[in-house]
């Protein structure tokens, strides 16, 4: 069994409450860059592998078509593009990676290959590309869409663009900077070549006007648990981003990973998943369930819907009084909204033909918001033996991404503190920073 891979989630520490609870800056708030580069350099010291920043560019706006109850309450947002803070927190540590996330929904390639490679080379060959497929309207709306793209045919956009930026990753080669001083000649033009890409999505014509990054490829990292999202895992990614949570659902997307792996010619031994899991750690049981109830206390009816209205790209204030789960799934599907999440899971719980009223959903739906439904809670002995449980269960092929809906610094410093020193006791961490490169850091 190889050794568990950790990363942090960053994505929501200033959202949903965050901001405002017990254990938060003092004197300090989002977006002072400093918040960042402290906790980059304490994750650093506690073997953390990498530090991961989701996105999203609109304010959520499905529940009711507002965007009062997300500007309100601070759910999902705000959202900063987080390239130039990453570039900060790379000054002050040396080997901790970072991922970050754009759209190939509404990107466009060479913009973000240009962009990735910049800063590989500003951290030093620790940057991982998150590349995901948008579902949310209120994203679609500021690029100009009317409406989401089908779903498959996001993917299908999704493998075009990760194929453009590999190849333009590819236009300079890695031995062509020659810097010959004596007779000023600088690269080898038998070595740097256009791609001339023309596909269903894109026209590219290339190279890249780059320097080779560090990692010559930045690390790809791909979630999606649909059958058409584990394809295009297969296909490109480096690492998977998977939901934890369910034990069967983990076991299904590692069994239909492995397989779609090897249909695409590739080792499933060597793709990891980095589960996603909310971890609430006190120093005892007692401590880490008030640290629970802090965060109940913020959770209004109103942020509630606007989080699982928003994360779905669906407005549930159209559900009826009852209905039955299989409906509503295809129901999403249909108006190009994500039919995992939240549907997804309860299908997976309760089966499609299973009948539910409106307030058990949102009263699911509480859970999901909170992510107490699928968190792992408790002092550090509890939370550790139910990682090296569900880590050999899922495949021992990955780790977990961590999150803290506690207050920032507060409660990813608990689990640096707490857990992972409890984790590395028990032989469980795979070895820390075993290269200069994210890329060999993150290697199963």
């Amino acid at each position: 069994m190889t050794g568990m891979h950790i990363g942090y989630d960053l994505s929501f520490t200033h959202t949903e409450g965050a901001w405002a609870r017990q254990g938060s800056w003092i004197g300090r708030d989002f977006p002072d860059v400093r918040m960042f580069m402290e906790l980059a350099q304490t994750a650093e010291r506690a073997g953390v592998g990498l530090l991961f920043f989701g996105d999203g560019s609109g304010i959520p706006s499905t529940w009711r078509g507002s965007i009062a109850p997300a500007v309100e309450w601070g759910i999902q947002w705000p959202r900063h593009d987080m390239a130039p803070v990453i570039a900060a927190m790379s000054t002050v540590t040396e080997r901790i990676g970072f991922g970050l996330t754009y759209s190939s929904t509404f990107m466009h390639p060479f913009y973000v290959a240009r962009l990735l490679n910049s800063l590989d080379h500003v951290t030093g060959g620790r940057i991982a590309f998150n590349v995901v497929a948008s579902t949310r309207g209120a994203d679609a709306a500021n690029y100009g869409f009317a409406e989401l793209m089908d779903h498959d045919l996001r993917y299908e956009r999704m493998e075009e663009f990760v194929d453009v930026c590999r190849a333009l990753w590819d236009s300079v080669a890695p031995d062509a900077i020659v810097r010959d001083r004596s007779t000023g000649r600088f690269a080898d033009p038998a070595k740097v070549h256009p791609i001339d890409h023309e596909g269903a999505f894109f026209t590219v014509k290339g190279p890249l006007a780059s320097v080779p990054g560090p990692q010559y490829h930045p690390l790809i990292v791909q979630a999606g648990n649909s059958p058409r999202g584990i394809a295009a895992s297969a296909r490109f990614a480096d690492l998977v981003f998977g939901f934890g949570g369910n034990l069967a659902g983990q076991q299904r997307h590692r069994k239909l990973l492995d397989e779609a792996l090897l249909a695409e010619g590739r080792d499933p031994e060597h793709v990891g998943i980095l589960w996603a899991t909310q971890v609430i750690v006190g120093r005892t049981k007692a401590e880490a369930s008030a640290r629970c109830e802090a965060v109940h206390e913020f959770w209004n009816e109103e942020a509630v819907a606007t989080y699982l209205s928003h994360n779905a790209g669906y407005d549930f204030s159209t559900l009826p009084g009852s209905f039955q789960l299989g409906e509503l799934r295809d129901e999403l599907a249909a108006a190009h909204a994500s039919p995992a999440g939240i549907v997804g899971s309860l299908v997976a719980e309760f089966g499609a033909g299973h009948t539910m009223s409106r307030g058990e959903f949102f009263e699911h739906g509480r859970g999901r918001a909170t992510g107490l439904d699928h968190s792992v809670v408790g002092d550090p002995a509890a939370v550790a033996d139910a990682l090296e449980e569900n880590f050999a269960a899922t495949g021992s092929r990955g780790g977990f991404m961590f999150s803290s809906p506690l207050a920032m610094p507060s409660g990813l410093a608990g689990i640096s503190e707490l857990l992972l020193p409890e984790l590395r006791r028990r032989g469980a961490l795979a070895p820390a920073y075993q290269g200069p490169t994210l890329r060999e850091n993150l290697a199963v």
